[in-house]
């Protein structure tokens, strides 16, 4: 009952936003209605000391205009590879405006489509001859037409160009696509990092955590735990060594990597996990990773 609950006040929420019910309102106030309305008690940016509270703080008051292009699924791409090389991009097979003007024919037989400036434009072809291009155009489109920065007013996504691109299809052994390997670093160290599971499946996600020494951490984020525990990644240390390299000189910020065929390839880049509304059970693991942040005011 409290999931449907959940759904049905973040429904409603979106709802709101789109109708564009608080587009007058400035950042800050909307910040502190939203936190507000998800947590029930003030937003304090005073003196912030959960994640989640310097996670708001840190949306109105760390602010380079480098972190517009670090959002973008595309120009990410070249600014990642600047630090950490060529090698770790999947490669980009084709940038449109509009989904009419993909050319289908083009495009190898598996690929995936996704959307430059939100988080849920995605469609998986593994098989091209079977792609239900009324649905795919559906999903795309509306993803197109969402204003990803109005949501939680995470201010990177603002100017960011909407487009779509096309990228390589690949998958780990496992034959399920890819595995999401979340860093969470905080100026230049890794603290931990979360593995997804059954993100791809019909089963609900899943989610772990653990420390840089990879042991498993007891708490949850918006996902219940994997009934078996994720394994250690072969290139694990690999991917430490290469988030902590993006993530230098920066408060907080989350690299996501997928290893494939031996080797590993970035996934995107992550100011503000769950915009900072997910909460984190029990809530002194809220407090313990605030910590982690270190703000100045």
């Amino acid at each position: 009952m409290k999931l449907f609950i959940d759904k049905l006040k973040n429904h409603i929420y979106w709802l709101e936003i789109s109708s564009g019910l608080y587009d007058g309102v400035d950042d800050e106030t909307f910040l502190k209605m939203a936190y507000k309305r998800k947590f029930g008690k003030e937003l304090d940016l005073n003196n912030p000391v959960t994640f989640n509270e310097k996670l708001q703080w840190l949306k109105l008051n760390d602010r380079k205009p480098e972190y517009t292009e670090m959002v973008d699924k595309f120009m990410a791409k070249k600014y990642v590879a600047s630090i950490i090389g060529q090698e770790h991009i999947i490669p980009t097979l084709g940038v449109w405006s509009r989904f009419d003007d993909i050319d289908f024919d083009k495009l190898p037989t598996q690929f995936v489509l996704k959307c430059t400036h939100d988080s849920g434009g995605l469609v998986v072809c593994k098989d091209k001859s079977n792609l239900n291009k009324k649905a795919a155009k559906k999903k795309i489109e509306k993803s197109m037409k969402t204003n990803y920065y109005k949501g939680g007013r995470e201010w990177p996504y603002k100017n960011v160009k909407p487009q779509i691109i096309a990228e390589e299809y690949m998958e780990d052994i496992s034959g399920n696509g890819l595995t999401d390997y979340k860093f969470y670093c905080f100026n230049g160290t890794m603290k931990f990092v979360m593995i997804n599971s059954d993100r791809n499946s019909d089963k609900p996600t899943k989610a772990d955590y653990f420390d840089r020494d990879f042991n498993w951490l007891d708490f949850t984020w918006g996902y219940s735990h994997a009934e078996i525990r994720p394994e250690k990644p072969e290139k694990y240390e690999e991917m430490v060594f290469l988030a902590e390299k993006l993530s230098k000189g920066l408060p907080h910020i989350r690299v996501d990597f997928y290893e494939c065929n031996g080797k590993v390839y970035f996934g995107e880049l992550t100011f503000y996990d769950g915009s900072g509304f997910d909460a984190i059970e029990p809530i002194e693991w809220e407090y313990k990773i605030g910590k982690m942040i270190k703000i100045s005011q």
